[in-house]
């Protein structure tokens, strides 16, 4: 077998390096590819560190409140944006269906703004100059109620003194919840940044999200080694779908059932009709119970007008909350959330306990969330 010689290097020569000509310059010198020096901290400095950041990040939501909220929004409308964007980019690229998507959403905005905006406003204040008599017809009504319970020796006083109690009680509370609402949400819209730049704000972080998500998307997966990015993958896939399903298909209820009360308000006579479906939209977002807080307001403006428009007004939301609850929420939502309506009552109660209405929220895509996390590691994770 022949014996391998190896070629000796002159003095001065380093291997891997060509030789060095005299007319070449310093810069011109070739240099082997050397991996990036590496910076050594301890376990306890690099904790610190991310301490240090998570600090920092806290105090400035803490200082700066309108940053979570323009965070939050701006996600939860690319989430409902999504489903026309994807729509479009079958015909489109999707730089123009994003473009598309948005120019939809500002159509919308104006005809919310100078339509839809005006005549709420008008009906919100007709409504509370009308206050006291409603709560005089609701006083009528309980103390004629209460009358046949008082001949029978069951009420502890008279009929008039438990309506007038009752009667001053709702209208204590109507009177709180329109200062929080108006002290509170737009207080903070206006308080720290105006209506214009808010909603400039949302709609920039969303079309940047929109415009990004494969960078977001390529970022999350190379932030995991890479046995684990085909799962990762199927991770991200699984929130995305849950969470856009689950907003957009929300909106879209909401929106069912505030269109059907004012409509049905309308054609009954029972004033007010577009305020009052208004408040059936916002108060629809808490599960099981929001839809029966939201008929209230309007059983009580139907007492002013008669006691058939107070039958068929309790009628009309009846059918309202059977349609939602059997057609609308299983045909929109059953297939995303496929979580028992227990639990989800039993997170709206959590919720609302542990954050109030925030909490309310936030519990229902809390509990998908939580589904699509369980389901993801109950097939992959493994004890020792």
């Amino acid at each position: 077998m022949a014996r391998v010689r190896r070629r000796r290097l002159p003095p001065g020569r380093t291997p891997g390096l060509r030789p060095r000509p005299m007319d070449v310059g310093v810069a011109d010198l070739a240099e082997p590819i050397r991996p990036p020096t590496q910076i050594t901290i301890s376990r306890y400095l690099w904790n610190a560190v991310l301490l240090a950041v998570i600090a920092l990040l806290a105090l400035i939501l803490w200082k700066v409140p309108a940053l979570l909220g323009i965070i939050v929004g701006g996600f939860l409308l690319a989430l409902v944006l999504s489903f026309p964007v994807n729509l479009f980019t079958r015909v489109l690229p999707r730089g123009w269906a994003i473009l598309a998507a948005f120019l939809i959403l500002l159509a919308i905005i104006l005809v919310i703004a100078f339509v839809f905006i005006p005549l709420l406003v008008e009906q919100i204040g007709a409504l509370l100059r009308a206050l006291p008599t409603l709560v005089q017809n609701l006083e009528q009504s309980l103390t004629d109620g209460l009358a046949r319970l008082d001949q029978n020796g069951m009420l502890p006083r008279s009929p008039a003194e438990i309506a007038q109690n009752i009667g001053e009680e709702i209208e204590r509370n109507i009177g709180i919840l329109l200062q929080n609402m108006l002290g509170g949400t737009w207080g903070f819209v206006y308080g720290t940044f105006n209506a214009a730049l808010f909603l400039f704000a949302l709609i920039f972080v969303a079309a940047s999200l929109l415009a990004n998500v494969r960078d977001f998307k390529a970022a999350f997966l190379n932030s995991v080694p890479h046995r684990y990015r085909w799962d990762s993958r199927q991770l991200w896939n699984a929130l995305g779908h849950v969470l856009t399903r689950y907003i957009a298909g929300l909106m879209f209820i909401l929106a069912i059932q505030g269109a059907l009360s004012a409509l049905a308000l309308y054609f009954i006579g029972v004033p007010y009709a577009l305020a009052l479906g208004t408040w059936v939209s916002i108060t629809a977002v808490v599960p099981f119970i929001g839809a029966w807080i939201g008929a209230v307001p309007a059983i009580v403006v139907a007492l002013s007008v008669s006691p058939s428009a107070v039958f068929l007004t309790a009628l009309t939301f009846l059918i309202i909350q059977q349609l939602e609850g059997n057609f609308l929420t299983p045909r929109i939502q059953g297939q995303t959330l496929n979580v028992p309506s227990v639990l989800i009552f039993l997170a709206v109660i959590a919720g609302g306990a542990l954050g109030g209405i925030s909490g309310v929220l936030v519990a229902v895509p809390a509990v998908a969330v939580l589904r699509v996390l369980f389901d993801f590691f109950r097939v992959r994770l493994k004890i020792r």
